[in-house]
């Protein structure tokens, strides 16, 4: 088997669905409670996919913007409108509350501003532009995660061990995932030998996350402290650091979640190398630089105790950040289904995805 064959074999390593659309609602896979409970929470509302949202019951930039638009179509539900422009002034609120639900992630924009966009030029079929609309969001990101698996998995040499932080797969995505997509089809491509997952405080999305998803696949994988990452990579274990996206700038500078900048920093110390994945709708063409994304703050009491037990004294003052910018300069390759952007910066950038404005 060809590695391009063994890449296309994507049924195998494509099992998990977070989001799913069910005619009246949308059931959202509850990843505050895996690995040891696989429950739903079905929305019925707008507002409760913007507190899912919020809330960490859907999480990864992808995942996000799919669950918003499914959460405009819910908006639309009980709106009476002769066409589209007439609805989305009665949907403008809904709309804001779930856009302001994650400020960090371009994918909650991007998908936000494709439902505006289409609603506005609707006509007495609004409702059907809307859902197919969402729908093709969701289609989209499933194709193009299957194409990044293929490109950024191509990247890697045969035999290779590899680190991701965070959550980058299914559970982030529409399915597949981006960085755990190049892994899956790195690993059915006998590229890549060895896997580790680093455990990626305060929510553990590596540890409770990642580690079920390569299980789920049969992907033997190892779990590591986050603290652990720069004596791994000493060590020789590791050639790519592979991580997602929440916002890739014009200049290459990516946000990520917390972390990633400090893999970054140890991978380039000793000769690993750094590969971003992401849709193309994370590239955010009109900011120029990581200067300008806005780094959301969470609840310092996440940091303060683990599961819901206080773990530190009373008194314990805590700051919880939970995305980091890793220049370009520490990046070697930036994956997206448009194409491969290598030591990234503004003008590789502008090359791929044209300058001045969101891919």
């Amino acid at each position: 088997m060809t590695f391009t064959d063994a890449a296309m074999d994507f049924d195998r390593y494509d099992r998990i669905r977070p989001i799913r659309w069910q005619g009246d609602h949308l059931a959202l896979l509850d990843q505050r409670k895996l690995p040891f409970v696989v429950e739903d929470v079905a929305c019925a509302d707008s507002d409760a996919v913007a507190r899912a949202i919020h809330d960490l019951v859907v999480r990864g930039a992808p995942a996000i913007g799919i669950s918003a638009a499914w959460g405009a179509v819910l908006a639309g539900k009980g709106v009476q409108a002769a066409n589209g422009a007439e609805a989305l002034e009665r949907l403008a609120p809904a709309l804001d509350r779930l856009q302001a639900a994650r400020p960090t992630a371009v994918n909650l924009m991007w998908a936000l501003a494709r439902i505006r966009r289409v609603m506005a030029a609707a006509g007495a079929d609004w409702r059907e532009v809307l859902e197919r609309e969402a729908r093709a969001i969701e289609t989209e990101d499933l194709a193009a995660n299957r194409r990044m698996g293929a490109l950024g998995a191509a990247l890697i040499a045969p035999g290779s061990g590899v680190l991701t932080h965070c959550n980058t797969g299914s559970l982030a995505t529409a399915g597949f995932g981006t960085a755990l997509g190049v892994i899956r089809a790195g690993v059915a491509g006998g590229r890549i030998a060895r896997v580790y997952a680093s455990e990626t405080r305060p929510w553990l999305q590596g540890a409770r996350l990642t580690a079920w998803e390569l299980l789920q696949d049969g992907i033997p994988a190892t779990l590591i402290a986050d603290g652990a990452a720069a004596h791994l990579m000493k060590g020789g274990a590791v050639q790519w650091v592979i991580v997602g996206a929440d916002r890739i700038c014009a200049n290459g500078d990516t946000a990520n979640k917390i972390g990633t900048y400090s893999h970054a920093i140890a991978a380039r110390h000793h000769g690993a190398k750094v590969m971003v994945v992401a849709p193309s709708s994370t590239v955010d063409m009109a900011t120029p630089a990581g200067e300008g994304i806005e780094i959301e703050m969470r609840d310092p009491a996440e940091l303060l105790s683990v599961a819901g037990t206080r773990t530190v004294a009373e008194g314990v003052q805590a700051w919880n950040p939970v995305f980091d910018v890793t220049p370009a300069g520490l990046i070697d390759a930036i994956v997206t289904e448009k194409g491969v952007v290598e030591r990234p910066d503004a003008a590789r950038m502008a090359a791929l995805f044209g300058p001045g404005s969101a891919a």
